[in-house]
């Protein structure tokens, strides 16, 4: 437990609950000597509500509180894109296009794209854990050559190119010329994938977002990058439900 002189900055999760619509909804509870007051958020990934609140405040009053707010956590949970679990039957778009996982019993593990269908056997309990993977996977191939050839097209050079699951960029691009970006850009269509690949890239030329680095990512991608980037301020948020 971490302290700073004599103040113990203490943090302990609990659940309770508060009626939405009449129907019982799980609250995360968060107590830190941190908080000065009482906050609501709600984590989309999980579809989860949180209440943080200080340390020492009263959990009854703080959840009178929280249903005091019943109307914009209605709001709120209308907008969150809702978790779809990566197992057999789900769909999930790979590239702009739905796919559809099929699980078959007795056939082999290894996952191949049909058409439409991703097929795989193998155990029923880890077909998400092994989807996820086999995305990830094919996410850093196509990221990597896609960046590595814009790149030689245009001149650049790349140190490195890598991939993670970060929630506030889709990519990062390092001085050094080290790229990065999320692996949830194998689900969007492949001109926005593009697109993004071409920003960073544009980033080897001017570390900045000036009227100049714009005119270099309109070059390297060869068209404008705007539908891009209202795609994903429209429908980036959604590419964070598919879990395993």
């Amino acid at each position: 437990m971490p302290a700073i002189g004599n103040i113990i900055l203490s943090t302990e999760s609990s659940e309770a609950e508060i009626l939405i619509d009449g129907v019982a909804m799980p609250v995360r509870v968060r107590r830190s000597a941190r908080a000065r007051a009482y906050k609501l958020t709600i984590d989309g990934l999980r579809g989860e509500l949180r209440l943080s609140l200080p340390a020492r405040a009263n959990l009854k009053r703080a959840l009178g509180w929280a249903q005091g707010h019943e109307d914009w956590v209605r709001a709120q949970m209308a907008v969150t894109p809702a978790v779809t679990l990566l197992g057999d039957g789900a769909a999930f778009p790979l590239e702009g296009r739905e796919v559809r996982i099929c699980w078959i019993a007795g056939a082999t593990r290894t996952i191949r794209l049909e058409d439409d269908r991703l097929i795989l056997g193998g155990a029923a309990e880890s077909v998400g854990a092994r989807v996820l993977r086999w995305l990830r996977t094919r996410a850093k191939a196509v990221l990597e050559a896609e960046t590595l050839a814009m790149a030689q097209d245009h001149g650049l050079i790349v140190a490195s190119v890598g991939t993670g699951d970060t929630r506030s960029r889709w990519g990062s691009c390092t001085s050094t010329g080290a790229i990065r970006y999320s692996w949830r850009l194998i689900l969007a269509p492949a001109w926005v994938r593009r697109s993004t690949v071409a920003h960073e890239l544009a980033h080897l030329l001017h570390m900045d977002h000036s009227p100049a680095f714009h005119a270099a990512h309109a070059r390297i991608y060869g068209e404008d990058p705007r539908p891009a980037r209202a795609w994903l301020k429209a429908h980036g948020a959604g590419l964070h439900r598919y879990q395993a």
